[in-house]
């Protein structure tokens, strides 16, 4: 049940989250119906290299509500754990599919329904169960919880992963294998999203009178930020652009918020406190909505394929080896409203 943590901080953070879902969902469509008006402008998409929607205002428009969107999922950080705001990042899939039933035409069938209502279900079932936030005065105190032993070892291993990711396999099978390069943007993204909460925080705590801004240790965790954006954004853009979105998409969402809910679980300690049906729910609904998020973009890639392969049956999206196959001949096929790389890259941030 709830209790009166959650529905002080918790609340606030799920509320942001969920408007955060909503613009960000909103943007995908705006977005799409920018890079269509621009391609039939110039004839060039932006698939293939073109970048004539810059000079399109519906796509500035989709920009601008994705940005909005992003600020509040970074304040929702401050004020409620990982733990809770991460897996909501999979309500911005819902509203951009019921959208696109509606305004794009892109019929949502009945496994894409039953897609949105798994990962509404999981919601819930995380909303209900999650952990209250613990109280935090201080950016020192989140710098102490940085350099504990623990995380610390999860840094020190996730920076070896990176680094053995990019300059072993990358070259050899990058652009055969899809883990490859989702995995450098999972394991960046979780240590990006800790950096978030940390900055999110002293922003908080700045405007509530208490400045933190005075300490080195905020512009710290704002250059961990800087630094895993740009690596995230330049291996997803390799991602997006070698191997199918839909196949992209719920592998990058299982394993950069596994990740992320790690992190956080060592970090800030998100389930100290709680019982073992607690938590066992949370991991419960976590994974319903995986299921979900999976069976979604299966469902909108199924269709894609069919509408224009003539029914040549779709690539996947499972971690099998045969996901993993280079599709980049199939990927230069693929229409316009494929979201693009930028629309992904902030995702659950």
């Amino acid at each position: 049940m709830f209790n009166m943590d959650f529905s002080k901080d918790n609340l606030k953070g799920f509320i942001l989250a969920l408007s955060s879902s909503a613009f960000i969902g909103a943007s995908f469509i705006i977005k799409k119906k920018g890079l269509r008006r621009a391609a039939a402008a110039s004839g060039v998409r932006a698939g293939v290299g073109g970048f004539s929607y810059l000079l399109e205002p519906l796509w500035w428009l989709g920009m601008f509500t994705m940005i909005i969107g992003e600020v509040a999922n970074f304040v929702a950080y401050a004020f409620a754990p990982a733990v809770l705001i991460t897996p909501l990042g999979a309500l911005s899939i819902i509203v951009s599919a019921v959208l696109a039933h509606f305004i794009l035409n892109e019929k949502l069938q009945k496994l894409g329904v039953l897609g949105c209502v798994m990962c509404i279900a999981g919601s819930i079932i995380i909303v209900i169960h999650a952990p209250q936030e613990h109280p935090i005065t201080s950016i020192q105190e989140i710098w102490s919880m940085a350099t504990q032993p623990a995380f610390l070892l999860y840094v020190a291993s996730v920076i070896v992963l990176v680094f053995i990711l990019i300059f072993h396999f990358s070259p050899r099978c990058g652009h055969s294998d899809v883990l490859v390069f989702t995995g450098i943007c999972s394991l960046m993204g979780s240590l990006s999203v800790m950096s978030v909460k940390a900055v999110g925080t002293a922003l908080k705590l700045s405007l509530e009178g208490n400045n933190q801004l005075l300490y080195p240790e905020t512009w710290y965790f704002v250059s961990i930020v800087v630094t895993c954006v740009i690596t995230q954004m330049n291996y997803l853009n390799k991602a997006l652009d070698t191997f199918n979105t839909a196949v992209v998409s719920p592998i990058y969402y299982v394993m950069f918020t596994s990740l992320t809910i790690l992190a956080s679980v060592i970090m800030f300690k998100d389930w100290d406190g709680q019982n073992i049906g607690s938590i066992t729910s949370e991991i419960c609904g976590f994974v319903v909505v995986l299921s979900g998020t999976v069976l979604l973009h299966s469902t909108r890639d199924f269709e894609r394929s069919s509408s224009f392969r003539g029914g040549y049956a779709p690539l996947s999206p499972t971690l099998s080896t045969g996901l993993c196959s280079g599709n980049a001949e199939f990927f230069k096929y693929e229409e316009v409203d494929v979201p693009s790389a930028d629309e992904m890259c902030l995702r659950r941030q």
